[in-house]
């Protein structure tokens, strides 16, 4: 099998690498944290495996509901990043980020506190924080390389687009695949209160859907039981990790802090149970199914 030192390395951003397989693409995600778009010197062990073995649940799911990219988590995979890795389709990613909410909350409750109205969506007055909408929203953003992602209307993302049906087609599959995944989180006893998908066109000009799917760094994941809003909730991504630095005083400009042992080890235990809920399995088989190298086996 071919090694990882032997591959072409196409990118490598935050938390993925990104390798050259000729007509495929090979992701690895690794055990890197960010918090406001800066990476921390420690990472949280496991963490890019939950990613990839949540994305890859997802992935299995929805197939029939969507086309995705997703090729195989074990073939052509290196045995180094088994169970971190998946082989993908090459698409042409577009330029956006699209997400969906479907309770208010983060940047989504901060603009509709001012104006009422996100990404062009108008919405009813009196909603609180962490309310749930009454019905999915789609609001997507630009996809920045440096800086932060602007909100779009739905004419600025026909205009970014530059096809009005492409647009349209977009906003469909992403409000679809939202509600699919909250009905089956919501069963699961978790809330999925936004997520953000992306979306790539393959070789015959199909809108796909690629990158990571319904994962804790894409999404926020809140539990059923104690809901109430009125107030942030306490979730299953790594708001364990944001909130703690929101409270070092650092001024969110890298370099970012070490973050503490306990801390990365409360991190890890959510992203663990966000995948062991959502998909009936428990980390250890997935870690069985990838033949993922045992330094990285559940620790006891």
């Amino acid at each position: 099998m071919v090694a990882i030192t032997d591959l072409h390395l196409v990118a490598s951003g935050k938390v993925r690498e990104i390798y050259d397989l000729d007509d495929e693409l090979l992701l690895v995600a690794s055990d890197r944290i960010s918090t406001y778009d800066a990476v921390h010197p420690n990472p949280v062990p496991d963490k890019g495996a939950v990613l990839t073995a949540i994305s890859t649940f997802w992935s299995e799911r929805t197939r029939d509901l969507f086309p995705n990219h997703l090729v195989s988590v074990t073939a052509g995979v290196p045995a180094a990043v088994r169970g971190r890795a998946m082989v993908v389709k090459k698409l042409r990613m577009l330029p956006v980020e699209a997400i969906v909410r479907g309770y208010l909350s983060g940047s989504g409750w901060r603009d509709y506190q001012q104006t009422g109205v996100i990404s062009g969506v108008e919405l009813p007055a009196g909603l609180r924080e962490s309310d749930q909408l009454p019905e999915p929203i789609f609001t997507p953003t630009t996809k920045a390389d440096i800086g932060h992602d602007e909100p779009l209307d739905f004419a600025r993302l026909t205009e970014l687009l530059g096809d009005r049906d492409l647009a349209e087609r977009l906003r469909e599959a992403a409000v679809s695949l939202y509600r699919h995944a909250a009905e089956h989180a919501r069963a699961s006893g978790i809330i999925l209160a936004d997520t953000k998908f992306e979306f790539g066109l393959d070789t015959n000009g199909t809108l796909t859907l690629g990158d990571e799917v319904c994962t804790p760094d894409s999404s926020r994941f809140w539990p059923l039981d104690g809901y109430e809003p009125g107030h942030g909730q306490p979730s299953f991504d790594k708001q364990i990790a944001r909130d703690w630095a929101a409270g070092t005083g650092w001024d969110k400009l890298p370099p970012a802090p070490e973050i503490p042992p306990e801390i990365v080890t409360r991190t890890r235990e959510r992203y663990i149970e966000a995948y062991e809920r959502l998909s009936g399995s428990s980390f250890a088989d997935w870690l069985a199914r990838t033949g993922a190298p045992e330094a990285r086996a559940v620790r006891g």
